[in-house]
């Protein structure tokens, strides 16, 4: 396949993260700057009975005899099982993917570790990798990201999870070295978002590192590493990134915001959203989305952006572009999905007015610095599940949502279909690295091919019953096309700024 080779990122950052020492219960957590940010399905069930007892501490063993696992507790694999049986129904796609290939055995010999959401639309990505021939070793990437009946339903079929809602920072690096470091298993194929887990093996078990066959990212933040790694000459395996394909960028990123930015403010507010002052800090994919239902409710939207191209596309869908400091005092509601750090700094939260909501919907929990507000001088008063008050001594409150981390999966869910077209896409990536020839992928970080993606979008289109048209050889002669794509060249944008109008 014709790979279009990404360019390297020029930050010098040396690419190294270590796991903070932390008893298994601190609450270091809340201000860790790991990948450890929050995304849980807020539909989770929660077995109370057993609630202080860290899994670390059980001996727990499926009906197949195994304790190859680590979860919250193997008695909610049957509540677990309808869940991911819910999710299939809007997931025909990947389901479909798994009945095409599942003859064929393209993971054949894979042993794939993986750390990712463990949610009921992830486990049907990993049963769908199991059934392509697939052995899978399974950590989550967040520390609240687990929903604890899918892990102890993946327990139960035999995939070894280790994972649980409500991991202390040690917990969630203890789960990730069980994964990798485990007698008579050696993994040969990554499937990371946010790169802890490629960060882990690279740095504590570079022996095992160098024998991985390919790396799938999902996420802006790990792709980012990814790049630091490459750049630096010690990337020693070929990396797919998943996050800029289109498949991801134009449906995760965008459409999955637009649906899913109102439903976990509404949830933890309570909030109208008609007439408020809403100030959104980025107008990438995630930012377009959030922009989108945030005007189609009536919300007065302001942007911030550094970028002068993003900023132009703000301006011609109709939002101000302003500095925030500009409107702090006015605002309503802050949102964040830059990617970068300290985007709402303590000085800003000082100035906000009493009342006001700051939230983050980017995959790392460092936009908003949280850290800044746990002074002596600051009361935080916890008022439901994710949503703090944090009052000043003269009274102000700002209302913060699931303490700065990922808003939508910590407080709310995420439409099942859109996640269909990531897992969908990543399933292949994976089949594509493993089964490459030799020489295909060189020590480097590339991008889906334009064919795999549009072969994930058109296993979607029957679920609306669209029929695409096709070609004439007369006409594909002319476009100097193949009848059966790809369509467009890897240089393509495909525009989302009407989705905002």
């Amino acid at each position: 396949h014709l790979q279009c080779q990404i360019q390297f990122v020029e930050d010098k950052q040396e690419f190294s993260r270590f796991p903070t020492k932390a008893g298994r219960r601190s609450l270091s957590r809340s201000i860790s700057q790991s990948s450890t940010d929050s995304y849980s399905s807020a539909a989770s069930y929660t077995d109370s009975s057993d609630d202080e007892t860290s899994p670390r501490d059980k001996t727990q063993v499926n009906s197949k005899g195994s304790s190859d696992f680590c979860v919250k507790s193997i008695k909610q694999a049957e509540f677990g099982r309808r869940e991911i049986e819910i999710a299939e129904q809007d997931m025909s796609a990947l389901i479909s993917l798994r009945k095409r290939a599942q003859s064929e055995k393209p993971l054949a010999g894979a042993n794939i570790v993986g750390c990712t959401h463990i949610t009921a639309q992830t486990a049907v990505l990993i049963e769908t990798l199991v059934s392509l021939g697939a052995q899978c070793r399974w950590t989550a990437c967040n520390i609240y990201s687990t929903q604890n009946e899918v892990a102890a339903a993946l327990s139960e079929t035999g995939v070894s999870v280790f994972a649980w809602k409500g991991e202390s920072e040690d917990d969630f690096w203890w789960c990730i070295d069980r994964c990798v470091n485990t007698e008579g298993w050696q993994p040969n194929m990554i499937l990371d978002d946010g790169g802890d887990l490629t960060h882990w093996m690279y740095k504590k078990y570079p022996n095992v590192f160098k024998k991985i066959r390919g790396i799938v990212e999902e996420s802006v933040t790990g792709v980012h590493r990814l790049y630091q790694l490459s750049k630096a000459g010690k990337l020693c395996v070929p990396a797919m990134n998943v996050n800029d394909s289109v498949t991801k960028q134009k449906f995760d990123n965008l459409y999955c915001c637009r649906e899913s930015v109102l439903d976990g403010l509404k949830r933890t507010t309570d909030v109208m959203f008609g007439g408020k002052q809403v100030v959104v800090c980025g107008y990438g994919e995630v930012g377009k989305g959030c922009c989108a239902a945030l005007k189609a409710l009536g919300s007065v939207v302001s942007i911030t952006e550094i970028d002068p191209i993003c900023a132009l596309q703000a301006c011609m869908d109709g939002f101000r572009v302003v500095k925030l400091n500009e409107v702090i005092r006015q605002v309503d509601v802050i949102i964040t999905c830059t990617g970068n750090k300290n985007v709402v700094t303590r000085d800003q939260l000082d100035r906000m007015k009493n009342g006001s909501i700051v939230c983050n919907m980017g995959h790392s929990n460092t936009e908003i610095d949280v850290a800044s507000l746990r002074t002596p001088e600051l009361t935080w008063e916890r008022v439901r599940s994710q949503v703090d008050h944090v009052i000043w001594p003269d009274g102000k409150r700002v209302i913060l949502l699931a303490e700065g981390r990922l808003l939508n999966l910590s407080c709310s869910t995420v439409p099942t279909f859109v996640l269909s077209i990531t897992a969908t896409t990543q399933a292949l990536a994976l089949i594509e690295l493993y089964n490459a020839p030799e020489g295909r992928y060189k020590q480097d970080v590339y991008l889906l091919p334009k064919k795999m993606d549009e072969y994930v979008a058109s296993l979607h289109l029957t679920t609306f019953d669209a029929h695409l048209t096709e070609l004439s050889d007369e006409q594909a002669k002319y476009l100097g096309l193949n009848k059966n794509g790809p369509f467009k060249p890897n240089y393509y944008r495909y525009s989302s700024a009407k989705c905002c109008n």
